[in-house]
């Protein structure tokens, strides 16, 4: 694999924690492996204790988990973080492509077009790069909703549900699918950009209920008691973004 897509750092524990999260996000690092902390500092040409500055910020992140032994492994996949970053996609996207609808500026609009330029539905074994270009064009949608807050929780949300993601990429897909994907991105933005909040909306919920993040849930949810976020998966498309 090729050097992280990254934004510059500025100390060793900057780029321990970038390389560190790249190859969890890559599945490098699948979930639940344990990290052989003293070859991947060897590895990244850094000491253990930068890296173990980066790990605990992973840990905050809720992509590492470290114990009393000073172990650390690659947080496990649960069906119920999956089926809670569901509930929370499905309530806060539609809400900040309908304040972007509203609120953006030309160059929000700017930012849009630039992250939709060749952008593709994910592949079955998407590279980092892929993952980084899908979360640029999102991001660039609720950027535009100036919504602070909204901005931060999504950003927080967007490393973990990007695990769940690789996750039902191991189910193969049609072409059928890919095609509507790369539809409601295209419709994404120009409802944005044409100031249409509710169509903005009523399209990103269609996207998410039916999103890799959904069949991921669907897929470990089993028999977990689900609520009505179950109940809804159960009865929705399969589609994958």
């Amino acid at each position: 694999m090729t050097g992280p897509v990254t934004e510059p750092h500025s100390t060793k524990a900057d780029l321990a924690y970038l390389r560190v999260k790249e190859l969890i996000l890559s599945g490098e690092l699948p979930p639940a492996s344990v990290i052989a902390q003293a070859r991947l500092a060897r590895d990244i040409g850094i000491s253990t204790t930068p890296l173990r500055e980066a790990l605990r910020r992973l840990k905050s992140e809720g992509l590492v988990e470290l114990d009393a032994h000073r172990d650390a492994r690659v947080a496990p996949l649960a069906a119920e973080e999956a089926r809670d970053l569901l509930e929370l996609r499905r309530s806060l996207d539609p809400l900040a492509v309908a304040l972007a609808a509203e609120r953006r500026t030309k160059a929000d609009i700017t930012a849009m077009r630039a992250a939709a330029q060749g952008l593709e539905p994910l592949p079955a074994d998407p590279a980092y790069a892929h993952l980084v270009a899908h979360r640029r064009f999102h991001r660039a949608l609720y950027a535009a909703s100036h919504n602070d807050l909204l901005i931060q929780t999504l950003d927080s949300l967007w490393d973990k549900a990007d695990r769940y993601r690789r996750l039902a990429l191991e189910a193969e897909r049609g072409q059928d699918a890919r095609d509507r994907k790369a539809a409601e991105h295209e419709a994404l933005v120009e409802l944005v950009i044409a100031g249409e909040a509710e169509g903005a909306a009523a399209v990103m919920r269609r996207h998410i209920d039916t999103s890799l993040g959904a069949q991921a849930a669907r897929r470990l949810l089993g028999d977990l008691p689900g609520g009505p976020v179950r109940s809804e998966l159960s009865s929705r498309g399969r589609d994958r973004d």
